[in-house]
């Protein structure tokens, strides 16, 4: 019990910079339209003082009124700049502003009503009723400055003007003070559960993003995902640089499946996928673009021609790959390269010149590398 009742009044920790934010967003545009009102009345009642009554300023009582008026009147002015002057300022700051204000609206509301209940002790109390279950709905709290604000407001209020209210208000009060806690607690609790939902969703799509671009048997770049990420570098390219397309091709792939079956051709795949990262590990691309067909896009710091190492090495690491343990299985490959340093290039055309390389490779007897230029 006491851990539930600790996880409904505790912010997690994972979303605890989120939900300041977005409370200190909600209770910028709250107290935005409570100071509104505030000056709106309290212009109202200031002018009501100077100019509606017959005794103006002349008595005690007129001026504690109208000091009242105007002490609300700067504090809701002065919150309104210090947020406005703030905005950039620490999560803490900001906080500290907004709930300071919060909280002095809300004794305020206190001592007035107080007040009128020392002057006339068959008043009202919907002065302060108002003012918690208002600021219960249009604040968001946390939970221990929830029971601090409302705490503190029906025990200042209760010392006040106690003695002045029967016994059937003071229950009233406590039960109103009870409901404002209780809605401040509900919503500071829904807030944290939008949060953490829109957390998990938030996750969610990233999630599927990075499956939707991933290729399921290898764990590489799909076809579309790949074309993509090779269009992007593009737009990079200049005359200073060069960028390579490295079509690699499982020669006679067919017969394997036909030979061991479908899960050895499986895993042919992935080792494929394992040696290209192994030997391409600075690739800014690698992608698996058709059946038994990869490709890689890589920025190259020499001249094309040293690509032709790594290509060699690629095709005899394929040449060893196994089957559960047993001898290999001669897998051999065809690499067709395009390097190019042609700014205004498109996918389509470097994926021509590398594919037309590859099928060069192809019909030179296969398990071989071809290189191409687009200058």
């Amino acid at each position: 019990m006491k851990q539930r009742l600790r996880e409904f009044l505790s912010v997690p920790a994972s979303i605890r910079t989120e939900f300041w934010q977005d409370t200190l967003q909600r209770n910028r545009l709250s107290l935005l339209v409570i100071s509104i009102l505030i000056f709106g009345m309290e212009l109202y009642n200031m002018a009501r003082v100077l100019f509606w009554s017959t005794s103006g300023l002349g008595t005690l009582n007129n001026r504690i009124y109208f000091s009242l008026y105007c002490a609300l009147w700067l504090a809701a002015a002065l919150s309104l700049l210090l947020q406005r002057l703030l905005r950039r300022a620490a999560v803490r700051t900001q906080w500290a502003v907004q709930y300071g204000s919060v909280l002095f609206f809300l004794l305020w509301h206190v001592c007035l009503n107080a007040y009128d209940l020392v002057r006339n002790p068959d008043a009202e109390v919907t002065i302060f009723t108002t003012a918690i279950l208002g600021l219960s709905v249009f604040i968001q709290m946390p939970g221990l400055f929830s029971f601090i604000a409302y705490g503190a407001a029906y025990g200042v209020f209760l010392t006040l003007a106690g003695p002045l209210l029967s016994e059937g208000t003071r229950l009233n009060l406590t039960f109103t003070a009870i409901v404002a806690l209780a809605v401040s607690l509900t919503s500071c609790r829904h807030a944290v559960i939008m949060i953490l939902q829109r957390q998990e969703i938030s996750q969610m799509n990233l999630q599927l993003q990075v499956l939707l671009q991933k290729d399921p048997l290898t764990d590489l770049l799909n076809k579309t995902a790949f074309e993509d990420c090779v269009a992007y570098q593009l737009e990079r390219l200049d005359r200073r640089h060069t960028i390579a397309l490295v079509m690699v091709d499982l020669d006679d792939f067919k017969g394997i499946n036909d030979r061991y079956g479908h899960p050895c051709g499986d895993d042919v795949l992935r080792a494929t996928a394992r040696n290209l990262q192994a030997v391409f590990p600075e690739a800014a691309g690698i992608g698996r673009v058709g059946g038994d067909e990869f490709a890689v896009a890589l920025w190259l710091s020499d001249s094309c021609e040293t690509l032709e190492a790594d290509c060699r090495r690629l095709i005899g690491l394929q040449s060893a790959v196994r089957w559960q343990e047993a001898e290999a299985l001669g897998v051999q490959c065809s690499i067709g390269v395009c390097c190019a340093s042609r700014p205004g290039l498109t996918y389509d055309l470097l994926y021509r010149a590398a594919d037309d390389a590859l099928y060069q490779a192809k019909a030179a007897g296969k398990g071989r590398c071809c290189l191409r230029r687009l200058d």
